[in-house]
């Protein structure tokens, strides 16, 4: 590898580490791959290094190996040395996760490498990718997927805000993390105050909660309250705002099937359904599963809402 002649150090430690494998030399196989992926990663050599890595997760899975420090440490830090968009990175993620999720005690995958993985793309400008892996992540993933959709936003215009801020609301609420979808609302919100001194906002208290009111912006109050019918269970105020805000609602034309969800998941309130409706609705939203592929990152499109009172 030193030397240049990446092609070969490709082959070479694929027959090697395929001769462990056959003699069932786990350690060394895992111990050669990693080594090999890692060093050419680091000379520039995504494609190569990249299958080297797919390699060492296919071994940890036939060596019969557990999700231990050091086995996550090895995959963590393949994954950060990959180069910025290279196209085997998402395949090593993918393979990384269905590993993860099928020794650990999480079914959907690690909690961490999700984090660590939606941390990358969101860092690299693809949001779509960060988000089905942040909504999966840690306590520390609302965060990271509340910049990332206000980041976004900033491209787009400014009333709506509501659009990128439910992306990083709704993947929570339906996975049952209520504290990270109030984490996410709370970062988006607190950087479009500071960030868009063109949106105003009015602070209103209460003896049981406090809120931010967009007079402008209805959506985004509909989602503060929608998080507040979710934390008090009141299935009554929550078939208030879908009575109030569905002219809205309607006009973004994307929130029905969530909502419904939520609706059924929160409130009782039952809908027709078919297969596994969180999987469905993870899948429609962000993209887990098959089918094509997500349109690069563009502006999302709404009418701008009629001028209106505090709401």
């Amino acid at each position: 590898i030193s030397e240049g002649q990446y092609y070969e150090a490709h082959q070479q430690l694929r027959v090697i580490a395929s001769r462990y494998v056959k003699s069932e030399n786990w350690d060394a196989a895992i111990d050669l791959l990693y080594g090999g992926a890692l060093a050419l990663l680091k000379a520039g050599q995504g494609g190569s290094g990249g299958d080297l890595g797919i390699f060492l997760i296919e071994v940890l899975g036939k060596g019969g190996k557990g999700m231990g420090v050091g086995e996550k440490n090895k995959l963590l830090t393949i994954l950060r040395a990959f180069p910025r968009r290279e196209p085997t990175k998402k395949r090593f993620v993918t393979e990384m996760i269905t590993w993860s999720s099928s020794i650990g005690e999480h079914p959907l995958g690690d909690p961490e490498l999700h984090h660590v993985a939606g941390s990358i793309f969101a860092e690299e400008c693809e949001p779509y990718d960060a988000e089905r892996h942040l909504a999966l992540g840690t306590k520390d993933s609302p965060e990271q997927l509340a910049k990332c959709e206000y980041e976004w936003y900033t491209q787009d215009d400014s009333h709506t805000a509501a659009l990128y801020a439910a992306r990083a609301i709704f993947p929570y609420l339906l996975v049952r993390n209520l504290r990270s979808a109030n984490k996410s609302h709370l970062i988006f919100t607190s950087r479009l105050n500071s960030g868009n001194k063109s949106v105003s906002v009015q602070e209103v208290s209460s003896k049981s909660s406090d809120m931010r009111v967009y007079p402008v912006l209805p959506l985004l109050n509909f989602l503060g309250l929608l998080l507040l019918a979710v934390q008090r269970g009141s299935s009554d105020l929550y078939k208030q705002l879908a009575k109030h805000y569905a002219p809205h609602v309607k006009e973004v034309g994307v929130w029905d099937d969530a909502l419904n969800q939520i609706g059924e998941m929160y409130f009782g309130i039952r809908i027709p359904r078919q297969g596994n409706p969180l999987f469905d609705m993870m899948g429609s939203m962000m993209g887990f599963g098959g089918g094509s592929p997500k349109p690069k990152p563009k502006k999302v499109e709404v009418a701008p809402p009629p001028p209106a009172d505090v709401d």
